[in-house]
């Protein structure tokens, strides 16, 4: 029987309240998002592993690029030509990755309990989750915020009818908005960042340094 994730949540919150990661499943009250992405050998979750990931945070208009995610992790026996060919990451590109176990806790103490926005950021989260809950015992509690239904809601609203083509490159050029190293995790990370910006306020993203 597949629990649903709001009642899964409730239930890690009350074994987790007194553990070291308690915060992570209070209520967000604050005005920071994280927008966050995984490269990984697969669009399978079942079957992929992840090789980079990149995380960088927003606060009201601003994208806070100092404040960010660059985790390369070990190459996985799994990486293989067809997914060097997405993402162009090769396993010589990982000889100084670290590992996962350091990588998830560095993801964890940086997102917190805030937003995570991506770019299909379900797969991303169900990715982590795939390695936090053996772990630690739960999966991220976060709420999280996808973008192309941020956009596609948008759209929608100011132009009634027909369909809104929700491709990645697409949203971005409608947006204005470069693609900052496509396919890699920080640069995705940071390009999702801008459009939501951009979605948001109705103006030129601002990066912060």
């Amino acid at each position: 029987m597949i629990i649903p994730r709001s009642i899964r949540r409730l239930k890690e919150k009350r074994e987790h309240r007194e553990g070291p990661w308690a915060h992570l499943f209070e209520s967000y009250k604050g005005d920071e998002l994280v927008s966050l992405d995984c490269e990984t050998t697969s669009l399978d979750v079942k079957k992929a592993e992840i090789l980079s990931i990149g995380a960088v945070r927003i606060k009201g208009r601003k994208v806070i690029t100092s404040e960010r995610l660059d985790l390369k992790l070990k190459p996985p026996a799994s990486l293989s030509g067809d997914s060097i060919k997405i993402h162009k990451i090769r396993a010589s590109d990982l000889a100084d990755g670290i590992e996962l176990e350091d990588a998830l806790e560095q993801v964890l103490a940086f997102i917190g309990n805030r937003p995570v926005l991506g770019y299909y950021v379900n797969f991303d989260i169900r990715m982590l989750d795939k390695f936090i809950r053996p772990r630690y015992g739960f999966g991220l509690p976060n709420k999280a915020v996808e973008l192309s239904h941020v956009y596609h809601d948008i759209i929608k609203w100011k132009h009634v009818g027909g369909d809104v083509d929700l491709r990645f490159d697409t949203i971005a050029g409608k947006l204005d908005i470069p693609m900052l190293e496509r396919h890699t995790a920080l640069g995705d990370a940071i390009t999702v960042a801008l459009m939501y910006v951009r979605l948001k306020y109705g103006e030129t993203p601002r990066t912060s340094y």
